[in-house]
Order: structure tokens, then C-alpha cells, then sequence
């Protein structure tokens, strides 16, 4: 199917350009300036005036499962958060809501102009709970990232055998699915793995042209429980095993020390941000600009929304922007160009890339008068203002309306099965 988006301001190689779009087969086919030629034909029209054409966001760690424990862990400090309300709510998830759940949060994401998700998922209890994320991810076919999570120590652990097992069940059936699903191995936190499973489940992962997704040195008493226990802090014993290097991602290193932050560096390892959850649960403040500084990859996650309280990579990269400043005392800290490019999946629209595409309305109040486009995005934009998304040249959002479910509906069940889940946890 052919699209052209016309009457944008389209980010380039060369930054924001006044023109045009045009996707076939799944792809750019091509981008120009001004209007698009007299004989240029496609079977659908979207409209970009006032409006930028970017790159699909990256929504670099969430936990779909939550969307249904919003507000219900609000002021507890994270390790009561966990055994007070969400570990309970987990344990009492059964798969069908789990699939709501899941449908709810992918339908938040596409919302918010976000083509690309990767899902910390945390709701193993049966092989069917983590099928249910995945058909779910076939309905709303953003690019989805299951990064399946495992312990092997202590409160809920899993036998090694039966953890690695799972993951190659879910490579097996899962990995490629729909062209937009992927797996990952997703270790919940140092202190709850053992070396052996860590290295297996990443060895397996890496195998699969993957990688592995796990918490690290989000709040100071993590730190201290893996200096206890092995002598390292939480980046150095993974660096330890061999297991940080370029397919490692790791989610939050709040609590990380500058030659941590150069082991980092040196690895290739991504480091996901995620400001919002961190400030949510009193955890700190993560030192962006000496990561920035010391040549880290950076990317920013929205974090469950049982922390944050909402998927929105929009708010998520203004207060990157503001904590990443303030923390620094300097507010050259992650100008708007840069800044945007944390949230992006691509750098610019380029010809040939995949057509996952958002078109994000500056036509409003909060954003006029748009002297630079780039400051517009990052400091006034809303997930509410995104337009039309694409995903491999497929529209799933035209006009703010979701293309491939029908949305009240689903919020009518998802109304339901949340109660019904709160009932069964016991939560008041």
C-alpha cells in the first residue's frame, strides 16, 4: 500500500524540512521538499500541516502488565512497592487479563507515537501468560520486544532448566513473528541471578541475534545487597561474567560510579533511562550527562506504569531533559536536537528505511508560536498530539483514531477485568 504524508515538517539528515513523504511497501520510498510531484500517486493521503514527520519513538523498557496497577503502589519506596501491591497483582494475573492488559498499554504506546516498545515482562506464571503478550503485540503490531524476566534467587525463583527452556520455547515460536515481535532474555536484577543462568540465558539470547534486558543499580540498597554478596557492584559483575557488552541494555544505573560508567562506555552496553519511575520511587536522579559525556548509548523508557503512571515518551524525554540539567547544574545539558534523538528510532526520514513513521500536531496552543521545531517536540509536546502513526508502512493511528481495534470497546474490558484483578489480589 502506497501513503503519502504531505504539507510536514519532515526531519532530515539536514533537520526539519517543509515537504513530504511517500511510503510503499513497507518503506520510504522517498522524501522531498515542498509538494510532492504532479504524477506522484498514492492509494492514501495523510495530512501533515502543522505538524512534524519524525522517526517512531522508542519506548525502551515498560511492563505491559501494570496498565492495570495504576496508582495502587503510590509512596512506597520500591522494595515495598513490590511486595505490598505488585507482587500480589502478578501473582493473582491470570492470561486473558494479562492479554488486555497488554492490548491497553500497546494501544497507550501507538498513542503516544511510539512504533518500537520493549516489554520488561514479568508475568510468567504459565507459558500461556506470555503467549497472551505476544498475540497481543499481533493485534496492535507496533515492533514489540518481549524480554522475558526470570529469577533464579530467592522470592519467586525460578529452576534454571525450566528459565532456559521458556526462552527457547519463545524464541522458537515467538522471535520474528509478524515481521514486529522479538524476544529477549529479561534477568529481573543482579541480585536475584545467579552467574551460570545469567551467562546461559544471555549466551542463548546472543545466539538468537538478541539480547538481554535487565534492572541495574536502580536504588542504592541493590547496590549494596551485590557489593555484600559478591564483592562488585551490579555493573561490575555483570561485566564479570561477560555478560556487558553491546547486547546487554541496562535499565536505569541510577546509583552507577565513573568507573562503572566507563565500564559502560567500553562495552557497547545500552543504558535505558527511565526519569520519571526513578523520581516516582524516590530511587535518584541517573547522571545522564556524564553518561552522554563519557560516550554511553543512551535511550529512554517510560517504565511500568505502576511507577510512572503513564507510557507518555513525550513527558518522559522533558523530564530527562529538566532532571539531566538540574542534576548537572548547567543547563546546556541535552539541547532539543540532541534530546530528541534519545526518543527516536532513526536519526532522520531517509529513503529505504522501514516507514515506521509518527506525525505529531505543533498546531496548538502549548506549542504556538514554533519557532524551532525541535524545542516545540521536546518541551511541548503531549502524547495527546500525535496524529497518525505508521508501522512498516501500515497506518495503525489516522487523526488520533486507532486503525486496528476498536478502542472503547476495549477500554469497557479493561475497566472490568482491573476490578476483577484487584479483587482477586485482595487489594482495597
Amino acid at each position: 500500500m502506497s501513503i503519502l504524508i504531505r504539507d510536514g515538517q519532515v526531519l532530515t539528515p539536514e533537520g526539519f524540512v517543509e515537504g513530504y513523504v511517500l511510503v510503499a511497501d513497507g518503506r520510504v520510498a522517498s522524501v522531498g521538499a515542498g509538494a510532492p510531484p504532479p504524477d506522484t500517486h498514492a492509494a492514501q493521503v495523510l495530512s501533515a500541516r502543522h505538524a512534524a514527520v519524525l522517526p517512531g519513538l522508542v519506548n525502551a523498557h515498560t511492563h505491559l502488565s501494570q496498565t492495570f496497577m495504576r496508582g495502587l503502589g503510590g509512596g512506597r519506596p520500591l522494595m515495598r512497592w513490590l511486595k505490598e501491591r505488585i507482587w500480589r497483582l502478578q501473582a493473582a494475573m491470570s492470561a486473558e487479563q494479562l492479554h488486555l492488559a497488554a492490548l491497553l498499554g500497546l494501544v497507550e504506546n501507538l498513542h503516544c507515537g511510539a512504533t518500537q516498545v520493549t516489554n520488561h515482562h514479568k508475568v510468567t506464571t504459565t507459558p500461556a501468560h506470555s503467549d497472551a503478550i505476544c498475540q497481543a503485540a499481533l493485534a496492535v503490531p507496533l515492533r514489540l520486544t518481549l524480554a522475558r524476566a526470570w529469577v533464579d534467587c530467592g522470592a519467586n525463583a525460578e529452576p534454571a532448566d525450566e528459565i532456559l527452556a521458556d526462552l527457547a520455547r519463545l524464541f522458537d515460536r515467538w522471535h520474528g513473528a509478524g515481521g514486529t515481535l522479538a524476544v529477549a532474555s529479561g534477568p529481573l536484577a543482579t541480585w536475584r541471578c545467579s552467574a551460570g543462568t545469567m551467562q546461559a540465558a544471555h549466551t542463548l539470547a546472543v545466539g538468537q541475534g538478541s539480547f538481554t534486558h535487565i534492572h541495574v543499580a536502580e536504588t542504592r540498597d541493590e547496590v549494596e545487597i551485590s557489593l555484600k554478596d559478591t564483592g562488585l557492584s551490579p555493573v561490575q559483575w555483570l561485566e564479570s561474567l561477560g555478560v556487558l557488552d553491546g547486547n546487554c541494555q541496562v535499565v536505569h544505573a541510577v546509583w552507577v560510579e565513573p568507573d562503572e560508567i566507563d565500564l559502560l562506555a567500553r562495552s557497547g552496553a545500552l543504558v535505558v533511562h527511565c526519569p520519571i519511575s526513578n523520581a516516582v520511587l524516590g530511587s535518584g536522579i541517573a547522571p545522564v550527562a556524564r553518561l552522554l559525556e563519557s560516550g554511553v548509548r543512551l535511550r529512554l523508557g517510560t517504565d511500568g506504569p505502576a511507577s510512572n503512571d503513564t507510557q507518555d515518551i513525550w513527558e518522559v524525554l522533558k523530564t530527562a531533559v529538566q532532571l539531566a540539567r538540574v542534576s548537572a547544574l548547567d543547563p546546556t545539558v541535552l539541547p532539543p536536537a540532541q534530546a530528541l534523538g534519545l526518543a527516536l528510532s532513526q536519526p532522520a526520514v531517509t529513503p529505504g528505511m522501514p516507514a515506521d513513521l509518527a506525525v505529531v500536531n505543533l498546531d496548538h496552543a502549548r506549542a504556538m508560536p514554533v519557532h524551532e521545531v525541535d524545542s516545540a517536540l521536546v518541551f511541548c509536546t503531549h502524547g495527546t498530539d500525535v496524529r497518525h502513526v505508521l508501522v512498516a508502512g501500515r497506518p495503525l493511528l489516522v487523526d488520533g483514531v486507532v486503525t486496528v481495534l476498536d478502542e472503547p470497546a476495549l477500554l469497557a474490558e479493561c475497566r472490568q477485568a482491573a476490578a476483577s484483578l484487584r479483587a482477586a489480589a485482595g487489594i482495597e
